[in-house]
């Protein structure tokens, strides 16, 4: 099968805390295990609480002493995320590894967040931020690696700053690239204020490439009853070798840029094939839409505003 030789070796994580969103299935998935193959005890943050059983169990019967376990998350209510924060704060265990990889993808009709926001914008970036914001005092503790999932996306389009919530014409598409552009510019700007205020954090980004994951799937929670024509291509020509990766490769950016070595704060993997669509994960050269730091400080400020989660100046 296409791809079957494609793998990086993940170090030894034994003694680390490592939490991973969006892992309930898909690439997400195959990260958290790959983690807790590695020795990690890893933390699956779900809003499925049934998906997010089927996952652990998954996980252990591959690997039966690996420790796994559940907590509360849905990414698009800022309360929730507030709560996550607490719990984990409350047991007071450093995080070593920040994967956050969950994210919704073009519902085919404008759909709000619980706090009012585009979904997309608020799911994928917001939310995240914001969980950032409230897991800071364990990542110092853990001198944690912090890994954005962005998206190729990210590499089109703008954000919409005269209408970040896409109130008065809704692109599905557009506002996809703008969530995603906008949590590529936090991720890089963690990684700059971590250095300048002495948080001991690293912050990367990655991107899976292209491959038949649920993102274009039947997903009836964003409104859409059947897999996309686009999803159906993907399968396609993944299963024919044709370019794009497969789930199990488009996994391998984001473990890359988490775990190996050789990765480092402030930059930007995604999978060296052609077209950057597939293939070995490797360092790429960062997108023009995410090299502006004016911009991921003004991306930052609205942030802080519209989530109210404010990170230290010291």
């Amino acid at each position: 099968m296409p791809g079957k030789t494609i793998d990086i070796s993940v170090p030894d994580l034994s003694g680390q805390r490592a939490v991973v969103t969006g892992a309930s299935d898909g690439i997400g998935l195959g990260i958290a295990t790959r983690l807790a193959a590695a020795g990690a005890e890893v933390i699956l943050p779900v809003r499925n609480p049934g998906k997010g059983e089927a996952a652990v169990a998954a996980i252990r019967r591959q690997h039966p002493r690996a420790t796994v376990s559940l907590r509360a998350l849905d990414l698009s209510s800022l309360a929730s995320v507030a709560t996550l924060g607490e719990t984990l704060r409350a047991e007071g265990r450093p995080i070593h590894l920040l994967v956050n990889n969950a994210g919704v993808m073009t519902p085919p009709q404008l759909q709000r967040t619980t706090d009012g926001f585009e979904l997309q914008f608020g799911t994928n970036h917001l939310g995240h931020f914001a969980l950032v914001g409230h897991l800071l005092p364990l990542l110092r503790d853990g001198r944690a690696r912090v890994t954005s999932q962005v998206s190729i996306a990210a590499n089109r389009n703008a954000i919409n700053w005269d209408d970040l919530n896409w109130a008065r014409s809704y692109d599905g598409m557009r506002a996809y690239s703008q969530s995603k552009i906008a949590f590529g510019l936090f991720g890089l700007e963690l990684d700059r204020r971590s250095r300048a205020h002495g948080w001991g954090i690293t912050s990367n980004l990655s991107h899976p490439g292209v491959a038949p994951t649920s993102l274009l799937a039947a997903r009836p929670e964003v409104g859409r009853q059947r897999d996309t024509m686009g999803r159906h291509m993907i399968q396609t020509m993944s299963r024919l070798g044709v370019v794009v990766g497969t789930v199990r490769t488009a996994q391998l950016p984001a473990l890359y840029a988490a775990t190996s070595p050789a990765a480092v704060g402030g930059r930007f993997y995604g999978p060296s094939g052609i077209g950057n669509l597939g293939g070995a994960p490797a360092e790429q050269k960062l997108y023009s839409r995410l090299g502006d730091a004016a911009e991921a400080q003004r991306v930052w400020r609205v942030s802080e505003k519209l989530t109210s989660v404010s990170y230290p100046t010291d």
